[in-house]
């Protein structure tokens, strides 16, 4: 079973998906498509990563970090599965970013490598969306970049850890109006997601629904690599 949270009825649900991926409530009906609203399947703070691929990190002429480049998006910029992410005006440079996200399951606080994957839930996927007609610093994307309302639609539910063994080696595609645009594995994340957990939790405590946005591949258009 996947987990959820929709919106029906006028209230917020968290619910069971099953392996035909039809939502289940408590009770055991099942709800058809279009008789909810998909919500984002975690509402805690969002930690995302940039140039956490070394491919892409190459596209645009960096050298790989070292260290974990880390922001956090804020609520407003969360969009549920099959909802609009609106495009802001006079903006040329709307770029997609696949990426795999890692909820947090419970507590962690100065949580070690060795330990940290007992902290996960379990994984989603989101669309880090960047306006890069403001982008100023690759190190340090600026509200602008990734901070519009309804930029970051994510679901749309969370597998649980158990259903992936191993979460460094699960494929991400993005297709955009049926062309593929991304591919990879995160067998090439830089920095893997024990050390993720364990870096961020040394200075900051993670809660139970927070998430971790690991990181995009390569794929920007060529119009875009074109113009920089």
């Amino acid at each position: 079973m996947k987990q959820a949270r929709i919106e029906w009825q006028g209230q917020v649900r968290d619910v069971l998906v099953n392996e035909r991926d039809q939502v289940r409530l408590d009770d055991g009906t099942v709800l058809k498509e279009g008789e909810f609203r998909w919500l984002p399947p975690a509402d805690g703070t969002l930690f995302a990563l940039g140039l956490n691929y070394a491919d892409h990190a190459s596209e645009l002429e960096f050298k790989p970090p070292t260290e974990p480049l880390v922001f956090i998006k804020a609520p407003n910029t969360f969009t549920g599965h099959q909802q609009q992410s609106v495009r802001p005006d006079n903006v040329e440079y709307m770029h997609y970013e696949a990426e795999l996200v890692v909820v947090i399951g419970k507590t962690a606080r100065r949580v070690s490598e060795a330990e940290a994957m007992d902290y996960v839930a379990g994984y989603t996927v989101c669309n880090d969306y960047a306006i890069r007609d403001y982008l100023e610093n690759y190190y340090r994307p600026n509200l602008r970049v990734k901070s519009r309302d309804t930029l970051t639609p994510i679901g749309p539910w969370i597998v649980s850890k158990e259903a992936i063994p191993d979460p460094h080696n699960l494929a991400l595609r993005t297709w955009v109006n049926g062309e593929l645009r991304q591919q990879g594995t995160t067998a090439d994340l830089i920095f893997s997601i024990p050390f993720l957990i364990a870096y961020l939790s040394e200075f900051m405590t993670l809660q139970p629904g927070d998430m971790i946005a690991t990181g995009t591949r390569k794929g920007y258009p060529t119009w875009y690599r074109a113009t920089r």
